[in-house]
């Protein structure tokens, strides 16, 4: 078995550490549940099991999928009765069959989590009712600010006609609109999550405040409308939960889920920071009047030396939370999670399934993609019918000066709210040159903990290499081993991108050309030396936004045809609320309490993508979820702030199997002239082409059912092109009366492209023009391109909106 992990970015995951202290008067232990690693962790799991105390057999949780609920078709107690049958099928008694059952899924999404053995199981799946029965898996996890003003958002949102501001008014209607954050947790008292000036809930809201732990119905209030908590399945898997390292409630003890929930929707708050003052100035989440509901479905793993090294996710306690926040009332889901494990078949996927049916009701959901860049073919969260979001960069920068002995000064980056005293030159070691004996030698430049040497480290600043185990880890061992200072260093695959940390001495990060720089220097001195000088927040920086390279890339592994990642927004060192709770490193021995924290990740960018979404919602609340997907990606930018291409963190130019469509601008969403939208059915026909999969057996598949490239994407993959296909899309105009829009193509290299027609007249809002787009490989150059994807795209514009799509092919 392997595990599903929080998007966010720490370098690895963060460590776990205890402090007590009291909270609403109540003396408890507190812990930091643990972040994402950089790359895919696989965990030794499967031997695993749990015991049904009513059968007495062994067994594991698995989830028995039916299909869909048609609205209001049965009540929620004759679904509940259905489910029993169906286990009661298999287990021979009533009492084993209602022992046996987790959860019962019937809001939106048809079927069932329970303890099941195998060969139940297997009975279960070959029921002509049943679409599919798999195992419900901790494969997954959880994968200021500036970056909202960066997205344009201090200059207001324009109308249609360029004129008026109308943020003020959208604003507004936001507060109308429900975002659902499933993660780790919230800290409700946060100033992130006031809900001074807010009016009454919305009525439609269905629901509920869950108490618990240190968490009470008055820990919720107009801003946090519902909060509930998920874990039966782990439970059932460890054994229950050991609440010295976890809240058992929706209370937050890691930070990454408060994190990700002020992004999307927390209030603007004036005069906040990270620790050390960096990134000072108004803190505010894209959607700042929008309602929160909460859903705490990440907990942390026990027997591990550290068990909150990383968070767990299972699926039937994420497709609970999700089938509740859309029978709750949710217009929007925010799911920073994603898998590292080979992919499923959609209809094996817990988040794709959920997110089917979340889409099927008009709810928009928006997921990260995954830190295990830039590794290609590693983006996670990949049906068509949710958002999957890549990172880039904002314009700030954290500068620190560093000036070697022989006088090369080099810009580094750090949050470190320490400096070296006095201003002066230290001596200068090479981690590698400085480990104790026995330390292996591929690792001896990586400042693994008790790899130093206290002898040959203390007083000195150490130059670390990134790579295996923490970046804070690495500080965390020269400060143990007397270092004065850490400076550490990318390697290759990392270039200039430099995430930045709060560490527990005084140091700085630096790019792989300067970390190459540095130890050249080392080389070439019998005593080296450096000066670290004081960090200052730099904004403006340029060339911005760059994709940062732990951001997973393309293609996309289960279906080709379908480009991934969609989009990419700001998840480099971002700033949001943090919980108190939890220390900005996460570990042990670090007892630091911050109320807003600086991260990375793919956790970032993600909820940065689900409040534009929330405004999309609050200017077009009759759009489908298909709709306004398709905003945000036909308006993305493939340009930066300086007019140039966006580049990768090390310098080479990116495509759309980098950051999809592009660059997220929310305000040219709001007006994006024609959409691409797309229903259930569609999405259905979809799955029986792309993987035989029949997602709901009141709609069986066809004989033949179209290709998965035809499914009406605002993007288009082909891949395996074989001499030429004709690729079908439909447009919807959603301006106001009439319009004519002319086409543009960029062919990729060693593919010709056509598009006919080439003109689309529009007489009202609403109306829909379908076109061809035929694709072809050229005789000569085609043969290039064989072998590997190439890029394109093509733009319908009517001289003020340009709805643009990439196009990739792979030539057989």
């Amino acid at each position: 078995m392997v595990q599903w992990y929080i998007n966010s970015f720490l370098g690895r995951p963060i460590g776990y550490r205890t402090e007590v202290y009291n909270l609403q008067g109540k003396t408890m232990r507190r812990g930091a549940q643990a972040l994402l690693s950089l790359l895919p962790l696989f965990l030794a799991l499967s031997s695993l099991s749990v015991v049904s105390a009513a059968s007495g057999k062994q067994g594991q949780v698995y989830i028995v999928y039916l299909g869909g609920h048609a609205a209001g078709a049965k009540a929620e107690e004759a679904i509940l009765e259905d489910h029993h049958a169906l286990l009661l099928s298999v287990k021979g008694s009533e009492e084993a069959a209602r022992a046996a059952l987790l959860y019962s899924y019937k809001h939106t999404l048809n079927g069932f989590s329970a303890i099941l053995s195998h060969e139940e199981a297997m009975a279960l799946s070959e029921r002509s009712e049943v679409v599919s029965a798999f195992r419900s898996e901790g494969r997954w996890a959880p994968h200021t600010t500036r970056s909202w003003q960066f997205l344009g958002f201090e200059e207001g949102v324009k109308g249609p006609d360029g004129g008026s501001d109308w943020l003020p008014s959208l604003d507004k209607s936001s507060s109308d609109v429900i975002v659902g954050v499933l993660d780790s947790g919230i800290w409700p008292e946060s100033r992130s999550f006031s809900d001074e000036g807010l009016g009454p809930v919305p009525a439609r809201w269905k629901g509920a405040c869950q108490g618990g732990e240190s968490f009470t119905s008055s820990s919720c209030n107009r801003k946090i409308i519902g909060a509930r908590y998920y874990l039966k399945a782990y439970e059932a898997h460890y054994n229950g939960l050991n609440t010295t390292y976890a809240f058992r409630s929706p209370r937050d003890n890691d930070g990454h889920g408060t994190h990700t929930a002020s992004t999307v929707a927390g209030r603007t708050v004036p005069d906040v920071s990270a620790l050390g003052g960096f990134a000072a100035g108004a803190a505010s989440g894209g959607a700042p009047l929008a309602r929160l509901a909460v859903y705490k479905v990440c907990w942390p793993i026990p027997g591990r030396p550290n068990p909150n090294i990383e968070n767990t996710c299972f699926e039937a306690d994420m497709l609970a939370a999700m089938d509740d926040a859309v029978g709750d009332g949710v217009d929007v889901l925010s799911v920073s999670i994603g898998s590292t494990g080979a992919p499923m078949r959609f209809a094996d996927d817990g988040i794709a399934v959920g997110a089917l049916h979340a889409a099927r009701r008009g709810v928009v959901v928006s997921c990260s993609g995954g830190n295990s860049g830039p590794t290609p073919a590693t983006v996670s969260n990949l049906a068509p019918w949710m958002l999957t979001v890549g990172a880039s960069s904002i314009d700030r920068a954290f500068d620190s000066p560093i000036k070697l002995g022989n006088g090369v000064a080099i810009m580094g980056q750090t949050v470190t709210p320490y400096q070296l005293p006095g201003n002066k030159p230290y001596p200068l070691v090479y981690a590698a040159d400085a480990v104790v004996p026995g330390t292996p030698a591929n690792v001896s430049n990586q400042c693994l903990p008790n790899s130093l040497s206290a002898d040959k480290v203390r007083g000195k600043i150490v130059v670390c290499l990134r790579g295996t185990g923490l970046r804070v880890e690495k500080g965390l061992e020269v400060k143990r081993a007397g270092g004065a200072a850490i400076l550490l260093g990318n390697r290759p695959a990392s270039g200039s991108e430099v995430p930045v940390d709060s560490h527990v001495l005084p140091g700085t990060a630096v790019s792989a050309a300067d970390a190459t720089t540095i130890l050249a220097y080392i080389n070439s001195s019998s005593s080296p030396t450096a000066v670290l000088g004081p960090s200052t927040t730099v904004v403006d920086v340029r060339p911005s936004p760059v994709m940062a390279q732990f951001s997973s890339r393309g293609p996309n592994v289960l279906e080709p045809n379908i480009l991934k990642p969609d989009i990419t927004a700001p998840g480099l060192n971002i700033l949001a609320a943090w919980s108190e709770a939890s220390s900005p490193t996460k570990l042990d021995g670090d007892h630091r309490v911050v109320q807003y924290n600086i991260v990375s990740g793919t956790s970032m960018s993600c909820p940065h993508v689900s409040a534009a979404a929330v405004l999309l919602k609050a200017a077009h609340p009759d759009w489908s979820s298909a709709a306004i997907r398709s905003a945000i990606m036909t308006t993305a930018t493939t340009t930066n702030a300086k007019g140039g291409p966006l580049r990768n963190g090390d310098g080479t130019v990116a495509g759309p199997m980098d950051y999809g469509s592009g660059h997220i601008r929310p305000r040219h969403a709001l007006d994006p002239g024609l959409v691409y939208d797309a229903s259930y059915e569609d999405y259905l026909l979809f799955a029986c082409a792309s993987a035989g999969s029949q997602l709901d057996p009141s709609v069986p598949c066809p004989a033949r059912p179209p290709p998965p490239y035809q499914l009406n994407h605002p993007s288009v993959a082909v891949h395996g092109l074989n001499g030429s296909v004709t690729v079908r899309r439909t447009v919807t105009h959603v301006g106001s009366g009439e319009a004519r829009y002319t086409v543009a193509v960029a062919a990729p290299a060693g593919v010709s492209v056509e598009v006919a027609p080439r003109r689309l007249r529009f007489a009202r809002a609403g109306e829909r023009k379908a076109f061809r787009i035929r694709v072809e490989a050229a005789e000569a150059s085609g043969r290039a391109a064989r072998g590997r994807f190439v890029a394109g795209s093509y733009a319908w514009s009517d001289g003020v909106h340009v709805v643009r799509s990439p196009l990739v092919v792979l030539v057989a």
